[in-house]
């Protein structure tokens, strides 16, 4: 907190942890930053890489484990921005944990001790994942960032950036294209494999980043991709802390209340919970020591969290902001919303999921009601929103088929794909534009603006949906939603779905 006596507030640097820490408000790195080697290449370095797997890091850095600093690499045009901010301030920056109550608790975190940038120098990044210092490759590159079809679950070959990285001598861009020709290098020069440690949300993650970096290196080389396929460990894992965007207010938060510059904090809830397949032949952190559940299935954990907390995000996010709610808390602060969602998580996605060693799913279920309706994370239906492409068929539908598939309720599975559908016509019920922030935007928005004509055109589009068009209960109670939401408008049809069975 700043004083009286000097209000500025002291920009973030490795040189000011000191005069920070003296002000007494916020906890920072209290190890020898400079002696800390990078064991670990994390692609996709955003607010939840840097709440979650980097703070994890920091913690194991503190008990002395120096070789498994993390060296964040961006792909992307925007990652420019994330570069920027981390290489202005040594790559720390500080995690604000919101508690339900209003109480705060801020850290400063030193997990993250470089940042490439790989348009600025591919062979750069390419050279430095060859390295035999580096066992891990981690990723948190969005779900959509595995490029496979979503029903035949297939690698994308056909996709422009990764046919142009299949070009013979062309120069890497693709977080596949790099981390596969360094896989290729550390073959060729007797280096053993690092692990590829998947930490994004679709069920299988690490198993299926297997598929896709098989499938590339395959595609470069079919004796590369069958070694990739084969030496190359990818265990499967499961992670969670709500983290939203960080905002504006955020950082002026940091510098009011904790007197510290920092251009890209992050916030988050105090919920931590992380499960990991135990399986990396090149070594690994000892993660037990920080919280992290190394079991040797990971699969419940993964089920209980996908379609339980995300999918449930889903039956919050277009219900809720058709209904004229601009914040999770909001949302599930109405009656009718929380109902609805504990409804679906009780009826539908339980009965598809398996025992969880370690978890009471009753109160498993209550917390994450509770998480929701957290009005300090000020969580946007806005983000909850988004590529739902890429949401929608890996966490809700699955449901959907194992229920169909034994005679089971999918009621109100149905009506959350139909919020998602209504919600992508892209105009609110007052007649005031949305943002359809999707990278299947431009196709989605024009088939669903059809609908009021074509009701089960949003359904028929097999690359989301395969075959569920053609289920004959599906499309019944997805048409009843569709139809209400039309004639009743968002809140009256979550208010009928909140009496279904009452």
């Amino acid at each position: 907190m700043t004083t009286e006596n000097d209000p500025r507030p002291i920009a973030l640097s490795s040189a000011a942890l000191a005069d920070i820490a003296a002000r007494g408000a916020v906890e920072v790195p209290t190890y020898d930053r400079s002696r800390v080697r990078p064991g670990i290449v994390h692609f996709g370095v955003g607010g939840f890489h840097r709440a979650h797997q980097a703070v994890v890091i920091d913690d194991l850095l503190a008990r002395g484990e120096t070789d498994w600093g993390i060296l964040g690499v961006g792909t992307m045009p925007g990652d420019a921005r994330m570069r920027d901010a981390l290489l202005a301030q040594d790559g720390l920056y500080t995690l604000v944990r919101k508690h339900p109550d209003g109480s705060l608790d801020a850290r400063v975190v030193g997990g993250i001790v470089d940042y490439l940038f790989a348009p600025d120098d591919p062979e750069k990044v390419i050279e430095t994942l060859a390295a035999p210092e580096v066992r891990i490759v981690s990723l948190t590159i969005t779900e959509g960032g595995y490029n496979f079809d979503q029903v035949t679950g297939e690698f994308d070959l056909t996709d422009r950036a990764v046919a142009a990285d299949l070009v013979p001598g062309a120069v890497p861009a693709t977080v596949f294209g790099l981390v596969v020709e360094a896989l290729a290098r550390r073959r060729e020069r007797g280096i053993a494999p690092f692990t590829v440690m998947s930490c994004d949300n679709i069920q299988g993650n690490g198993d299926k980043a297997r598929t896709v970096f098989s499938a590339f290196a395959a595609a470069k080389n079919a004796e590369l991709g069958e070694w990739v396929a084969q030496h190359v460990a990818f265990p499967n894992s499961m992670v969670d802390r709500i983290t939203p965007v960080t905002t504006d207010d955020d950082r002026r938060l940091v510098a009011e209340r904790f007197g510290i510059e920092d251009a890209w904090p992050v916030v988050a809830e105090p919920f931590f919970q992380w499960a990991l397949e135990d399986d990396f032949p090149a070594g690994r952190p000892p993660y037990d020591q920080a919280g992290v559940q190394l079991v040797d299935d990971v699969e419940p954990y993964e089920l209980m969290k996908l379609r339980l907390l995300n999918a449930s995000h889903q039956g919050i996010a277009y219900f809720g902001y058709l209904s004229g709610y601009r914040y999770a808390h909001e949302a599930t602060g109405d009656p009718a919303i929380a109902t609805f969602v504990r409804a679906y998580m009780d009826l539908e996605a339980t009965p598809t999921l398996q025992a969880v060693p370690g978890i009471d799913l009753d109160d498993y279920k209550s917390t994450l009601i509770e998480r929701f309706a957290n009005p300090a994370i000020r969580d946007t239906l806005a983000r909850l929103c988004a590529e739902s492409s890429d949401r929608i068929p890996k966490w809700l539908l699955p449901v959907v088929r194992e229920r169909l598939a034994e005679g089971g309720d999918i009621r109100r599975s149905a009506a959350i794909v139909a919020s998602w559908a209504r919600y992508a016509e892209a105009v609110d019920e007052q007649g005031e534009p949305i943002e359809v922030v999707d990278n299947a935007a431009d196709e989605l928005v024009a088939i669903a603006r059809t609908q009021r004509e074509s009701p089960t055109v949003f359904i028929e589009n097999e690359r989301f949906f395969g075959e569920l068009a053609q289920d004959e209960r599906f499309r019944s109670a997805y048409l009843a939603a569709l139809e209400s939401l039309f004639e009743k408008g968002a809140l009256e049809t979550v208010r009928d779905l909140a009496r279904l069975d009452g």
